[in-house]
């Protein structure tokens, strides 16, 4: 992986001297692999909490960058994330990083 396939660092981010990476997402070898803090909350609907905030930000990046309606958008995440969970495509596996 170069430099060229990370993503960046929110501005604010940077700036603030207490931020933290809570997670990082790949594709590789035609998988998803990922590194987070899973431990982060003692109760785990926070990690609940985090998916919706970032199925809306996903939202507005489609609004934002192909135009999509921002709640049509979360429907189809919300579908998605309901189908998967419901019959999983494929199984997490490995550990924590």
């Amino acid at each position: 992986m170069s430099n060229t396939d990370q993503l960046p660092i929110p501005e604010p981010a940077r700036k603030d001297p207490e931020s933290f990476e809570l997670l990082r997402v790949w594709i590789a070898h035609k998988g998803q692999h990922v590194s987070l803090l899973a431990d982060m909350w003692d109760d785990p609907a926070a990690w609940g909490i985090l998916l919706a905030d970032l199925a809306q930000h996903v939202a507005n990046a489609y609004h934002d960058q192909k135009g999509f309606d921002r709640a049509k958008t979360l429907e189809r995440i919300k579908a998605g994330l309901d189908v998967e969970l419901n019959s999983p495509t494929d199984s997490a596996s490995g550990k924590v990083q």
